[in-house]
């Protein structure tokens, strides 16, 4: 560990201290004050929208404007106007009620924020997936330290300097830094330690949150697959399967991983899906539209994929394209493989780049059993025109979240909750369940001076055998 390091690590231990104290002093975050919070994020979203996508495409070395905009600046200004609108509603103190037993009385939920978060952001998205559950974290009342991926530095400046033009530093504070101050970050002792990234690397946040018992949240990835029924139209499916595949390069936790289709119409549809592709960029080396690989290692484990599936007898399909251009500017041009090797890396690692295996099924409970044979995806799409076979897709198989017809739009709806199940995840968040992850629901059971309990208490006599009756019934 560096001097500078071990200086930016006991800074960090510094400024937690520094908002625990905070919420100390503010434990309960009045409503109009946490709208403020909103508010501030949404217009640091507007006024420097320009920068931040800049940031963005200067950490990728290219990405359009447009994906950043609609799918990083855009949406956290929608989720920090959806927590304002329906703070008050998921505030409210509820009543539930009190068993005969237990009476006279009263029982409510006290929705309380638990403190001070950390969250961890990782560099696919790196302004949406650290803006996002800050949003949550500022709705709940919530204080929050923020770790954003060392891939992405530009962006993690920029999103340092303008949360700090907004809050005070024992509120909403940015940290920076490589491994060693990321490894350090995530054994603090926070309220709430908030994670998106890799499975492997959530494995050891969750063990390193342990041994302070700190609640976590893990927010993981997986092989998302995409069911083609044999009822829906190829050149459909293609379009929305290559739209969400090519976003961002591929580089998109709920990308399609996988396409599973009907045996014979593999290649007619990996065919269909690069035109959508040809349709979409120009070139995959000069179009600006088509986003780069955050990283040479990310680019050099891409290439590598294809060609261990291409020896391995898997066909290869991509559109034409200047080879020596597209390595020159980092990019991968849209592939999709045909039938690769099950055991190949393409179809054991989260692909996490514009590398879509297509693969042949004899009937759709062999396409369940595919899926079910692996851990849970983080997302699950079926494509069919009959409402019945979708609901048996469904209903045969588990994962985070799920897509009829569609792909990727269902992490954009406020108040479905967004999270993995099994390796791609635990907890949620979005809209009130973000909300309801940094808060803490407390039970409050009240009566008067006096309770009718106190009549059970030892020596025990008549009236507890007349209660315990009741109670067994």
């Amino acid at each position: 560990m560096s001097e500078a390091e071990a200086k930016q690590i006991e800074r960090m231990k510094a400024l937690l201290a520094a908002q625990q104290s905070a919420f100390r002093a503010e434990r309960h975050r009045p409503i109009d004050k946490r709208k403020a919070d909103l508010d501030r994020v949404a217009d640091l979203c507007r006024k420097h929208a320009d920068a931040i996508a800049e940031a963005i495409s200067q950490d990728f070395g290219n990405r359009a404007k447009q994906e950043s905009v609609i799918a990083e600046i855009a949406f956290v200004i929608q989720d920090a106007g959806h927590a304002k609108k329906h703070l008050a509603k998921w505030m409210k103190t509820r009543k539930v009620g009190v068993p005969m037993t237990l009476m006279p009385g009263s029982a409510t939920i006290r929705r309380e924020p638990k403190g001070v978060a950390g969250i961890v952001s990782p560099w696919n998205y790196p302004f949406q997936l650290a803006m996002a559950p800050l949003v949550a974290a500022l709705a709940a009342g919530c204080r929050a330290m923020i770790k954003p991926s060392e891939y992405t530095p530009a962006t993690a400046e920029v999103m340092k300097s303008l949360l700090a033009e907004a809050f005070e530093e024992d509120h909403v504070t940015v940290i920076t830094g490589g491994p060693a101050v990321g490894e350090a970050f995530t054994k603090l002792k926070f309220d709430h330690l908030f994670y998106t990234g890799s499975t492997q690397v959530g494995r050891l946040v969750a063990m390193a949150a342990a041994e302070n018992l700190v609640p976590v949240t893990l927010e993981l990835g997986g092989k998302s697959p995409a069911i083609v029924t044999p009822n829906y139209p190829q050149d459909a499916a293609a379009k929305s399967i290559g739209w969400g595949k090519f976003f961002n390069a591929g580089q998109t936790c709920v990308a399609p991983d996988y396409v599973l289709t009907p045996k014979g119409r593999e290649k007619a549809l990996g065919e269909a899906i690069i035109k959508v592709a040809r349709h979409q960029f120009k070139d995959a080396a000069s179009d600006d539209a088509y986003t780069a690989i955050v990283s040479d290692r990310h680019y050099e484990r891409l290439n590598g994929m294809i060609e261990e599936a291409r020896a391995g007898g898997a066909e290869i399909l991509q559109p034409e394209h200047d080879s020596q251009a597209a390595q020159a500017a980092r990019k991968i041009p849209p592939t999709v493989i045909l039938n690769p090797p099950v055991d190949s890396r393409v179809m054991t690692e989260e692909i996490f780049g514009p590398v879509l295996p297509v693969i042949g099924y004899s009937e759709l409970d062999a396409a369940t059993d595919f899926v079910n044979e692996r851990d849970h995806p983080l997302a699950l799409y079926v494509y069919s025109t009959d409402k019945t076979q979708a609901d048996r897709v469904l209903d045969s198989t588990m994962s985070g979240g799920a897509g009829v017809n569609i792909n990727l739009l269902h992490l954009s709806v406020p108040d479905l909750p967004f999270g993995g199940v099994g390796a791609s995840g635990q907890g949620g968040y979005h809209g009130e369940a973000g909300f309801l992850t940094f808060s803490h629901e407390r039970s409050v059971f009240r009566t008067g001076k006096w309770h009718p309990s106190r009549l059970l208490a030892p020596p025990y006599g008549k009236m507890y055998e007349t209660v315990a009756k009741r109670q067994m019934k």
